[in-house]
C-alpha cells in the first residue's frame, strides 16, 4: 500500500514541472467518448490502466465547454488533477465547486458527485480512478446546470475564463468546428486580416472551406483586461495556416474583443497584427 501512495504521490509532485514546461498539452487529447454516460464532446486518453502493481487507472478528460457527466459514484475513489481550463465539481447535497487549472479534487469512495466543463469555458483534468468499476446514475439536468453562478466579472477566474475560451478558440479554428464557432462569434463580429476585413458569415465560410486553415497557434504571451461586460485579450503567437493551399507560419500580436451576452461570452473582433522578426530589421 505504502508503494502505491508513493507512486501516487510522485504523479503528483511531477506534473507541475512538466506543465510550467510548456504551454501545449502534454498528452494527446485522446478519441472522442460516445454519449453514454454524458452530455456534450468528451474526448478521452487512457495513460495508464490499473495492474498488479498499481491499483487505480489514470486517464486524462478534455471537456468541450457545457459538457458534462451524469451523476456517478467510484466505490475506491478518485482524485481530479485539473491541468487546464474552468470547471465544476458537485458531491449529492453540497454545493457546486469550481475548479481550475492547478486544482486537486479528492472524490471519496461511495460518494455519489458529477463534474463538467462550464458553459463558457472547457476544462481537462487527469484522474486516478481507483480499480473498480464506476456505478452511473440520472444525467445532471440543463435546469441545474445553466443555474450556477458563474464567477464573477472582472476577478482572476473570469479572466482564466477568457483565457481559457481564446485557447478553446483556437482548438475551433484548426478543427473546423464551425456549430462551436458560430455560438461564439457576435452576430455583429469583425474579423480583421492581412489581406482585408469582413464580418462573422464570411468568416465562418473562409474557415469551414479552408481558404484560411488556422492549422495551431503556439501561445507566448497572453493578457486580459476586463471593463464592465467587455474584455479585451492581448495574444502574443505563432501562428501555422494553409492559405490558398499554401502553408505559412507568421508571428502575430492578435487582439481579441468579447462582450457578455446573456450570461456568455462572444467574441466581438479579431484582429491580427504581424510582427516583425529578427531577420526583418
Amino acid at each position: 500500500m505504502k508503494s502505491k501512495l508513493l507512486a501516487a504521490v510522485l504523479v503528483l509532485s511531477v506534473l507541475p514541472s512538466l506543465a510550467s514546461a510548456q504551454d501545449g498539452p502534454i498528452f494527446p487529447k485522446g478519441e472522442k467518448a460516445p454519449n453514454v454516460h454524458h452530455t456534450g464532446d468528451v474526448w478521452l486518453n487512457h495513460l495508464s490502466d490499473a495492474d498488479s502493481t498499481f491499483d487505480y487507472n489514470v486517464t486524462l478528460a478534455t471537456f468541450a465547454p457545457g459538457a458534462k457527466l451524469d451523476w456517478h459514484m467510484h466505490p475506491a475513489g478518485q482524485q481530479l488533477l485539473i491541468t487546464e481550463g474552468t470547471g465544476y465539481y458537485q458531491e449529492r447535497g453540497e454545493e457546486v465547486q469550481i475548479v481550475r487549472k492547478g486544482d486537486l479534487v479528492k472524490c471519496p469512495p461511495g460518494i455519489e458527485h458529477w463534474h463538467a466543463a462550464t458553459p463558457e469555458t472547457g476544462v481537462t483534468y487527469l484522474a486516478l480512478t481507483g480499480n473498480e468499476p464506476t456505478e452511473w446514475f440520472e444525467p445532471v439536468s440543463e435546469e441545474t446546470f445553466n443555474s450556477i453562478d458563474r464567477p464573477a466579472l472582472g476577478s482572476t477566474s473570469a479572466k482564466q475564463e477568457i483565457i481559457d475560451l481564446s485557447r478553446q478558440k483556437w482548438q475551433w479554428m484548426a478543427e473546423k468546428n464551425v456549430d462551436a464557432l458560430e455560438n461564439l462569434f457576435h452576430e455583429n463580429a469583425e474579423f480583421v486580416h492581412m489581406g482585408g476585413s469582413w464580418g462573422k458569415e464570411r468568416e465562418l465560410k473562409v474557415i469551414e472551406s479552408g481558404g484560411i486553415w488556422y492549422k495551431n497557434a503556439e501561445i507566448h504571451d497572453t493578457s486580459v483586461n476586463i471593463m464592465g461586460e467587455t474584455a479585451i485579450l492581448l495574444n502574443r503567437i505563432t501562428l501555422l495556416a494553409e492559405v490558398g493551399g499554401n502553408e505559412v507560419t507568421n508571428p502575430f500580436e492578435v487582439t481579441e474583443v468579447y462582450v457578455r451576452q446573456n450570461e456568455d461570452w462572444k467574441l466581438a473582433s479579431l484582429s491580427f497584427t504581424r510582427l516583425q522578426t529578427s531577420e526583418e530589421d
